[in-house]
């Protein structure tokens, strides 16, 4: 009785162990860090309470990124939620060649962020190759909107084959004869878009939609290397601000606090997508 009851715990110990290594003790570690402030090490820290959030609340600028971050969210998601949806219902139907489009489509997403912002941060130059293709002069990294369209385009780029290889899959599960039985009524393209493919696609559609947006709260990489946050903060989001105020004003308490923030709005999105899974 004793060996029946303890064996699964047993086994189960060494990814428990793990867990709590790297995963739960982070959580709780940073969660008490966002009470203090001062240096990581145990003499040079003082608790402070509700200060940092207080802090949080009041500071201009991090309204100014929780904006930049709804911005760059929006203007990530629908975009690379859209678009693979329409490809992914072109490269459906029997196509020549849909094998080869497939790949090179889903080849972005398997390319490192550092890499692809360092190419669009080359591509947006002011006398870069977009600029010349396109016969203009726009200071693309120079201007608030222009370097927020900048880390837009790369985010988007690098999401769309990985969420059209997930909405190839779902394609794949409904029924041919829906559709057949569709055409002897008549229904027209769009029709059976709307009626047949959206609706069989809904799981797949909340699925692709959170992960996309978890994916893009926590794009560092491409601020990272192509804006540094500006031009004017108006590029610097949510999971930049905390890299900024941690390791380069050495602000830990106040960035841990903002990064509870950000696990809150992820948590609350995880929580979401398992209860619309139910």
């Amino acid at each position: 009785m004793i060996h029946s009851l303890f064996l699964p715990w047993l086994l189960l110990a060494p990814a428990l162990i793990i867990l709590g290594l790297f995963t739960f003790w982070p959580m709780i570690f940073l969660l008490g860090l966002s009470f203090t402030q001062g240096s990581l090490t145990r003499s040079g820290s003082y608790w402070v309470g509700l200060a940092n959030y207080a802090r949080l609340w009041s500071d201009p600028d991090f309204g100014q990124v929780l904006v930049n971050t709804l911005i760059y969210t929006l203007g990530t998601v629908i975009p690379a939620v859209v678009l693979p949806l329409l490809l992914a219902v072109i490269l459906n139907q029997n196509l020549p060649g849909r094998g080869l489009w497939r790949l090179l489509y889903f080849m972005p997403s398997i390319i490192s962020l550092v890499a692809a912002g360092l190419a669009f941060r080359w591509l947006f130059q002011t006398q870069g190759p977009l600029n010349q293709l396109l016969h203009l002069n726009i200071p693309w990294l120079s201007e608030p909107w222009g370097a927020m369209v900048a880390l837009i385009t790369v985010s988007v780029w690098h999401q769309l084959g990985f969420n059209l290889v997930v909405f190839l899959a779902g394609l794949q599960t409904i029924p041919s004869t829906q559709y057949e039985a569709a055409l002897l009524d008549g229904a027209n393209a769009w029709q059976r878009f709307w009626y047949i493919t959206l609706p069989n696609l809904q799981p797949t559609l909340v699925l692709v939609t959170v992960t996309t947006t978890l994916f893009t709260l926590r794009n560092f990489e491409p601020v990272y290397v192509m804006t540094g946050g500006g031009p004017l903060n108006r590029t610097n989001i949510l999971v930049y601000y905390i890299y900024d105020q941690a390791f380069n004003q050495f602000d830990l308490g106040y960035a841990a606090a903002a990064a509870v923030v950000l696990f809150t709005v992820v948590l609350v999105l995880l929580i979401w997508r398992l209860k619309t899974a139910n």
